[in-house]
């Protein structure tokens, strides 16, 4: 989208009138977020009962799973290798305004919560706080069973759910009709209410960040992409707008529901797009997962600790774990930071220093989660010999 230089060029000129432009990009995220559980729904319940084949839900599930770990301990490890060659956080002089106020509250989760929080306690809660994986988890079983009671049964909720997932998808582009001013928006509240001299004192952690993640496209999804023979230049342009929406208003789920539209555009399957996007935003954030294994060292580095070799790769087996099921946690990158930190015995006062840039940071990294999600619907599609690469036509 053409709104993002004019966002910072605003924000930049204006600072005092871009930091109250904040409003506007909560405004689309709110409207967005009205969109993802109905979409969800409508799609999956038409995916697995209109089709009747549970052995391929199950089959995708596996699959999904199989690739989405395989993908995202590389990003770890490209992730642990650039903070290495980098040494960010080693002398850096902190700005004591960094230092100031506390930390916000989060609780630590182990593996007993992650696993419960997977399912839903009550679908209208799930709903309510925005807990994605739980609300694929209910319209999967819901789906289920639908396709095991009897026809007379079974199609009027397969009709509604089809007609509700059609509505959701206009009911998306009319929202996207308000995105370019949304990106706008966030880009002058985010240099407006930062500034730009943020970047001079931290460079070094953001210039490695984006390298990393540069690296990280190069060298997975750029040779996903040639291995499947995925047309490129398609591909990118479907999944540009839905990551440039994530880059400016540092939220996956706002970019959740074009990603699905535009994935099926591309020549998914809807069940597939609907199982996949979904359940990739817990299993699958590629671009935040890289993060993390630098934001660990990184903590390190700056109370000058040396971690050996075999420290660090135990804690990329730490996060390897940790970093998966809880995205719909608030702050979940968060809560993951500050347990693995307290776990390895580092102080956590230099996870100031990362909040102090952390929406920089969400620039980045999540565009990647969203590029990490769309190609693997086309990944998971062409397992399942799905994959139609001439454009759908848009449901009417």
């Amino acid at each position: 989208m053409s709104a993002c230089w004019p966002g910072v060029e605003f924000g930049y000129d204006v600072p005092l009138i871009g930091k109250e432009l904040n409003i506007v990009s909560q405004i689309f995220i709110r409207l967005v977020k009205t969109i993802i559980a109905p979409l969800i729904f409508g799609t999956l319940v038409v995916g697995i009962a209109g089709h009747a084949n549970l052995k391929q839900v199950g089959r995708m599930g596996w699959n999904s799973l199989v690739y989405f770990e395989v993908v995202s301990t590389i990003a770890l490890f490209i992730g642990l290798g650039a903070i290495n060659i980098s040494k960010a956080g080693w002398g850096v002089q902190v700005p004591p305004e960094m230092l100031q106020g506390d930390l916000p509250q989060v609780q630590t989760q182990n593996v007993h919560d992650i696993i419960l929080h997977i399912f839903p306690e009550n679908i209208a809660k799930s709903i309510a706080e925005g807990q994605v994986l739980q609300i694929v988890v209910f319209s999967i079983l819901f789906g289920i069973a639908v396709a095991m009671v009897s026809e007379k049964y079974r199609n009027p909720i397969v009709k509604f759910s089809e007609s509700l997932s059609v509505v959701m998808f206009k009911f998306t582009n009319i929202i996207m009709m308000f995105a370019p001013f949304a990106v706008f928006a966030a880009i002058a509240y985010s240099v407006g209410h930062m500034g730009l001299n943020v970047l001079v004192n931290l460079f070094e952690l953001l210039a490695t960040l984006y390298v990393a993640l540069i690296v990280f496209l190069l060298v997975v999804f750029l040779p996903v992409i040639l291995i499947l023979k995925i047309p490129l230049r398609k591909f990118l342009k479907a999944v540009a707008e839905p990551a440039t929406i994530a880059f400016a208003t540092t939220s996956s789920e706002s970019a959740l529901p074009r990603a699905m539209e535009n994935m099926e555009e591309f020549g998914i399957p809807r069940k597939i797009v609907a199982f996949v996007i979904p359940t990739g935003y817990s299993f699958n954030l590629d671009g935040t997962t890289l993060y993390l294994a630098m934001a660990s060292i990184f903590v390190a580095n700056m109370a000058g600790i040396h971690l050996s070799f075999e420290t660090q790769v135990v804690m990329m087996l730490t996060l390897m774990l940790t970093s998966k099921g809880v995205a719909a946690v608030p702050r979940a990158s968060l809560v993951i930071l500050l347990g693995t930190a307290v776990s390895f015995g580092l102080p956590t006062w230099p996870i100031f220093i990362i909040l102090g840039i952390d929406e920089l940071m969400d620039m980045a990294r999540t565009p990647v989660n969203v590029i990490g999600n769309c190609l693997a619907t086309v990944v998971i599609a062409k397992w399942e010999g799905e994959w139609v690469p001439e454009p759908r036509i848009k449901s009417v």
